[in-house]
């Protein structure tokens, strides 16, 4: 064994290092103060301009568009939903024919604009009149709210869709292979050892897909449907206040704010499990 002979004599302490402001620091306090002076001055304009007689004119109806936009919103989402799950399974087929047909649709409806999807239906639809009177659908395409959720959900199931295929894809295949060894049922394995894992990778996803559809629903407020946006549409084309469009702006900055804390609230939740 070994030991040692000398002592090292005691060092002193290293010098404290010099913080010193980088450039990249500098730019990001400026634009945060930049944005501080915006906001603050936003909120002055907002307080010195609040007209209360406005407010109680419009109020009701902001509100009635926001309920508009909530259920207009929520069936998009839920519809969109059931019909990503057979779609995304059709995307998955190993016919060829089932899943580039699925393919076509998904392309379609991500790489275009929903506003140009919207005037399809709106506009598109009453040139076939005779043909959705004889089936007895024209009740449904010829009201603009009905249209705006047609065309919203054929959007958000396109894109529901691929989060279905990528998250079941995700689940490695040993998990189905040690349930076909284990001799579950396939479709018992796929709906409590693939569905909850696949679920969990989808999250994520779908509060994003949510989210982005909230702040796109303003856009039926081109073909007359009076949600928020067209409620507030309205109300500016009678006062031509521009804080008629902030208070339009707080409403959707409040729902998404709600939406994305109580989806990050649940997902926390159930996937509680996985943290250490």
């Amino acid at each position: 064994m070994s030991h040692a002979e000398i002592l090292i004599a005691a060092q002193p302490a290293p010098p404290k290092a010099v913080r010193t402001i980088s450039k990249t620091a500098i730019a990001g306090y400026f634009f945060l103060t930049l944005w501080a002076i915006l906001g603050v001055a936003l909120l002055a304009m907002i307080v010195t301009g609040w007209d209360v007689d406005k407010l109680e004119t419009y109020g009701p109806r902001l509100l009635h568009g926001l309920w508009i936009t909530v259920k207009l919103v929520a069936l998009s989402f839920v519809l969109g939903a059931i019909l990503s799950i057979p779609l995304a399974f059709a995307r998955m087929s190993s016919n060829r024919i089932l899943s580039t047909l699925t393919y076509c649709y998904v392309y379609l409806f991500r790489g275009t604009p929903l506003l140009a999807q919207i005037f399809m239906v709106y506009y598109g639809f009453p040139s076939f009149r005779w043909f959705f009177e004889d089936i007895g659908l024209w009740w449904f395409f010829k009201d603009p709210f009905y249209c705006g959720v047609f065309a919203m959900t054929l959007n958000t199931a396109a894109y529901q869709t691929e989060i279905v295929r990528g998250a079941i894809q995700s689940v490695p295949k040993g998990q189905t292979e040690a349930a076909n060894a284990l001799g579950i049922h396939t479709w018992i394995a796929f709906r409590k050892i693939i569905i909850p894992q696949a679920l969990i990778v989808a999250l994520r996803p779908y509060g994003n897909e949510i989210i982005l559809l909230i702040k796109s629903s303003a856009t039926v407020s081109i073909i007359t449907v009076f949600d928020l946006m067209g409620e507030t549409r309205y109300a500016f084309s009678r006062t031509y206040d521009y804080q008629i469009y902030l208070w339009a702006a707080i409403f959707y900055l409040v729902i998404v704010e709600l939406m994305r804390n109580g989806w990050a609230r649940m997902e926390g939740r159930l996937t509680r499990h996985l943290k250490r």
